[in-house]
């Protein structure tokens, strides 16, 4: 699942704020605030609803295993015809 630095590199390439994401992942600003400063430790839930949020607009998480090591953005597959 994502980490903290993902989860703030992927709002700062989406131009999100933490209640943009918090609005997308219905998870509330009070904990993506915790989790990006690395204070709290969120649910295995939690992660999920943040990871999806951002990849349902358009980001990729690269993973080594469980540690999250980089994103991207998700190639358009019309663009690439």
């Amino acid at each position: 699942m994502i980490n903290a630095k993902q989860c703030r590199a992927a709002r700062a390439w989406l131009a999100w704020s933490q209640d943009d994401l918090a609005e997308h992942s219905l998870v509330s600003k009070r904990a993506i605030a915790g989790f990006e400063l690395e204070k709290t430790v969120p649910h295995d839930r939690t992660l999920r609803d943040l990871q999806r949020a951002f990849e349902d607009a358009g980001m990729t998480f690269q993973m080594d295993g469980e540690r999250g090591i980089g994103l991207q953005e998700r190639q358009d597959n019309s663009e690439l015809g």
